[in-house]
């Protein structure tokens, strides 16, 4: 397991997350006053690309990185608790396995 192999702390990690957008951020040309911006996501089926204003830029990109955060936090929390099946239900084969060994001598019905 990875080292925060708590299932609690990385959904505690995923509650921390306030914005998440899908999708790219890229500059579509150059201006005069600065880069011009464009958000590109996948909606309902079609590509949708949106023009963002200089000022809404950073605010976009942290939801952007929000996303790819909560990505791999949930690819995290799948994994630890694929893990921790497999675990259990190894010892739960081995505690039956162990119970059918038993010492106790078999006895055998009578044939009359």
């Amino acid at each position: 397991m990875n080292a925060k192999s708590n299932p609690q702390s990385v959904l505690h990690d995923l509650a921390q997350i306030q914005r998440l957008e899908r999708g790219t951020l890229s500059v579509i040309r150059q201006g005069p006053a600065g880069p011009y911006y464009n958000h590109q996501c996948y909606e309902e089926g079609r590509n949708v690309s949106r023009y963002v204003p200089l000022q809404q830029v950073g605010e976009i990109q942290e939801a952007i990185d929000g996303y790819h955060r909560f990505q791999k936090l949930a690819q995290q929390y799948a994994q630890i608790m694929v893990e921790k099946t497999r675990a259990e239900r190894e010892t739960a084969f081995k505690k039956k396995t162990q119970r059918q060994n038993s010492s106790w001598p078999k006895t055998r019905k009578s044939s009359s």
